[in-house]
């Protein structure tokens, strides 16, 4: 019997298993299709402080530290690099968002830099377009590819003894009056453990309201665009200043880009390839907003477009918690679209709770119970990442 089961093999459930094993504790994780399937492949990778609600700003001041570091920790390439964040404003409207930004972040102790300008902007990332008119620059912030990184999780967490098991869902978490006690995955197999973790993003609502928990979540599509290799035009992550674009150039020379959400009329169980596949007029959306800030989009051939899913909270923030009434069972889902950042500092955490350990981070704004009552979420997102 493993001393801790985690499911979902996202960058949470990943890092969480290298922390157990590395502790010297038995962990299995289940992952119903691949590593990275979900949200944690389909971001666009960014690892930034800025735009981060207070409550997160020190976990995500704590996971730059660590990332700067994990490939050597990891053994593994994760292509972390640490470029710097652009949130720009295309609008005067949009330049008092950035403005206030600033203020509210500088407030926070966040090292970030208001440009007034599109001249100071430029000198900085001269491929952004003259049009744009000021933005923020945090110095601290970067981005990493998604999938590679995940999977440096997964292996060295291997390497410490953990069990990847991918290709295995589970169905039900199994409870003894008021403690979990394991897991049933799809084909039946009944797994016992002394904690489980639940990193499952989309699918954590169903398997919570069977023990009475309730995780209101909105999911969310975005349309993701990567084009073929290009010459090097920026080293940053950018954005906008309402998020309805953001994007970042990969080690290799192709551009990722992403576009605003959208409805996604489907059960969480039934997402494919088909149903994901975002339609041409939000691929037209996604190219136009990101050719008026990066004008050489608008002749970048393109490699790949695929779509993901967004776990989104009433108020954006995740349920980090095992706290729950339920003994042996820890929480972490509803990122809402940025927690790939966060993932290393998720997973230091989520292993702490699973071996009651004390975590060295606040977390009572990240505790379920804040959802009791709540109706349909209608919050806004930051950046992805």
């Amino acid at each position: 019997m493993p001393d801790v089961v985690i499911v979902g093999g996202g960058i949470s459930g990943a890092a969480a298993a290298y922390e157990i094993a590395r502790a010297g504790h038995s962990v299995t994780l289940f992952e119903a299709r691949s590593l990275a399937a979900m949200a944690s492949g389909w971001t666009l990778g960014g690892v930034r402080q800025s735009g981060r609600d207070p409550a997160e700003l020190p976990l995500a001041k704590a996971a730059v530290a660590r990332w700067s570091g994990l490939d050597e920790e990891l053994g593994a390439a994760t292509g972390y690099r640490r470029r710097g964040n652009l949130r720009l404003a295309r609008t005067e409207a949009e330049v008092e968002v950035i403005r206030e930004l600033v203020v509210q972040q500088r407030g926070l102790g966040l090292e970030i830099d208001y440009l007034p300008d599109n001249a100071a902007i430029m000198a900085i990332a001269p491929a952004i377009a003259p049009s744009v008119l000021a933005a923020s620059f945090c110095p601290g912030d970067g981005h990493a590819d998604p999938i590679p990184a995940v999977r440096a999780f997964a292996a060295a967490a291997a390497r410490h003894g953990a069990v990847i098991r991918d290709g295995i869902g589970v169905r039900a978490l199994i409870r003894s009056g008021d403690t979990i006690t394991g897991v049933e995955t799809n084909d039946g197999e009944i797994v016992s453990a002394g904690r489980v973790i639940l990193a499952t993003g989309i699918h954590a609502p169903e398997l919570l309201r069977p023990l009475g928990l309730d995780l209101p979540l909105r999911i969310r599509l975005v349309c993701v665009l990567q084009s073929v290799p290009l010459p090097p035009l920026f080293e940053q992550v950018f954005g906008v200043a309402n998020a309805d674009a953001a994007g970042r150039q990969e080690i290799d020379g192709r551009l990722r880009v992403t576009t605003g959400i959208g409805d996604w009329p489907h059960e969480p169980g039934s997402w494919s390839a088909d149903n994901l596949a975002p339609r041409a007029a939000d691929i037209a959306t996604l190219i136009d907003r990101v050719t008026q800030v990066l004008p050489a989009m608008a002749d970048a051939g393109v490699s790949r477009i695929w779509g993901g899913l967004i776990d989104l909270t009433p108020d954006a923030l995740p349920a980090i918690d095992a706290h729950t009434g339920i003994d042996g069972l820890v929480v972490a889902a509803g990122f809402s679209g940025h927690g790939f950042g966060i993932g290393p500092i998720t997973g230091e955490i989520l292993a702490d709770l699973a071996l009651m350990r004390q975590p060295r981070f606040d977390l009572s704004p990240f505790r379920l119970g804040r959802f009791a009552g709540s109706t349909a979420p209608d919050s806004v997102l930051t950046l992805h990442g």
